[in-house]
């Protein structure tokens, strides 16, 4: 906040989220015209001037579009992984695959890989039409962002193994799989301001791999953001991938047992 040319306070908003910040610019517009009512000021008072940051239009699907190619990928890979090895189990071809001398990194890494690869692929094409249909700004480092994607979406394929390791059916899978991603849209900040959740929701959401590739991508496409963001909301995004791989390999080895 600082005074503008013409002594009337100028505040600076952040809208890349407009539903997050407008209750904070209420309060702030509230205690400036109590802070002005109480100093009795006689004569016509200069109204504050307010500028948009990153998103001056406020549109929606700037706000909606960036954290929708992490959701895209996440129900994506999320069920491909899911229905990889029941669906096996369900066709007879399991037991093939336990007879042969293939250890269960082998597997993890054979049948993922190429999902990964699909996965890369979809986000790119969900911002590619984001700038075409909504003239989305990229004004930051899109590669680095394409690059941290494939480790994104290695980690929802990681996850979605280990519930198909654990399950019994196609439809178990499912169901677990929706019992994940759902939370995730909801904690993540892409549906509601994560600010304004509560403290344990904040925690769990702050534990969610969407959280932080919301982040990421609007911090890239509208911010201008580096490859230092990108590295930094990949960190607990790894974190998540290697637990991830421990459950799924655990699973895995329990099943062959």
């Amino acid at each position: 906040m600082t005074t503008g040319s013409r002594g009337n306070p100028k505040v600076f908003v952040d809208a890349t989220d407009p539903a997050a910040v407008r209750p904070a610019l209420a309060a702030l517009e509230s205690a400036y015209w109590q802070h002005v009512a109480q100093l009795n000021a006689i004569g016509p008072l200069p109204p504050e001037d307010v500028e948009w940051l990153y998103n001056p239009e406020g549109r929606t699907a700037w706000t909606i579009v960036p954290g929708l190619a992490g959701v895209v990928v996440m129900i994506s890979m999320l069920m491909l992984g899911a229905l990889t090895l029941v669906r096996e189990r369900e066709l007879g071809s399991w037991e093939t695959l336990l007879a042969t001398p293939v250890e269960a990194i082998d597997v993890l890494v054979g049948k993922l890989s190429p999902y990964v690869v699909v996965g890369t692929v979809q986000a790119g094409t969900v911002i590619y039409l984001a700038r075409l249909l909504f003239d989305l700004p990229v004004t930051g480092n899109l590669c680095a962002l394409l690059l941290a994607t494939p480790l994104y979406a290695a980690t929802h394929l990681i996850l979605g193994f280990a519930i198909s390791s654990v399950t019994e059916s196609q439809m178990q899978a499912i169901q677990v799989a929706v019992f994940f991603y759902l939370p995730s849209m909801l904690l993540s900040g892409f549906i509601f301001p994560f600010i304004g959740m509560p403290r344990w929701a904040q925690v769990i959401g702050g534990m969610l791999p969407l959280t932080h590739f919301v982040r990421a991508t609007r911090a890239v496409l509208l911010r201008g953001a580096g490859a230092s963001v990108v590295t930094s909301e990949m960190l607990p995004v790894a974190l998540f991938a290697v637990a991830a791989a421990v459950l799924a390999l655990g699973a895995y080895r329990r099943r062959i047992d």
